[in-house]
């Protein structure tokens, strides 16, 4: 039996779809307001769009505009979470409630200085998107990656990555391309 034809056999008897990476609640401090968020903070949204960033990172910087607009576009349906696991001192819960105030954040900034969330979704780098659809509560990854394919120039955006997936999403279709590699800065891991 050649390969294709076991793939499709084992697809079919999967029931036709590859399972998405089911998320497990968590609750991080949110160092705008120092209260707590979860995935149970949002049941009737249609999915979370989960964004790995950092203080430091220059490409986090670049994205910042991008990732406003995004959260402005879709906040009702599928809200933008921004979470922080830098060890840094540069990343101290202290630095991103200063660094919140000088951006003007209106989207929750969590704090993950255990590593907890990242090591659940296995994020690696910043800014790197997890998009979580929300399936009667249980929530599981249908994109992961990167934001869009141009990090340095906005207007030089062919794909945006992040906003495709959000609309395929919100269609309650299958993501096409689950998974872009992400670029920008590494996320230091704890020893």
């Amino acid at each position: 039996m050649n390969l294709k034809l076991l793939f499709i056999v084992v697809l079919s008897l999967a029931g036709g779809t590859l399972s998405a990476q089911q998320v497990s609640n968590f609750s991080l401090n949110n160092v705008l307001n120092g209260k707590p968020v979860s995935l149970e903070t949002y049941p009737s949204c249609s999915g979370v769009a989960i964004i790995f960033t950092s203080n430091t990172c220059a490409f986090d910087e670049y994205y910042r505009g991008r990732i406003a607009k995004l959260s402005n576009e879709y906040s009702d349906r599928v809200p933008v979470l921004l979470v922080n696991s830098g060890i840094e001192p540069g990343d101290s819960e202290e630095a991103m409630a200063k660094k919140a105030a000088q951006l003007n954040l209106k989207v929750p900034y969590l704090s993950d200085k255990d590593q907890t969330l990242m090591k659940q979704l296995g994020a690696s780098k910043t800014p790197q998107v997890f998009l979580l659809k929300n399936s009667s509560g249980v929530f599981s990854v249908v994109y992961k990656g990167a934001l869009d394919d141009n990090a340095q120039v906005e207007a030089d955006v062919r794909h945006a990555y992040l906003k495709d997936a959000i609309d395929i999403l919100l269609t309650n279709q299958s993501i096409q391309t689950p998974e872009v590699r992400p670029m920008g800065c590494s996320i230091k891991k704890k020893p």
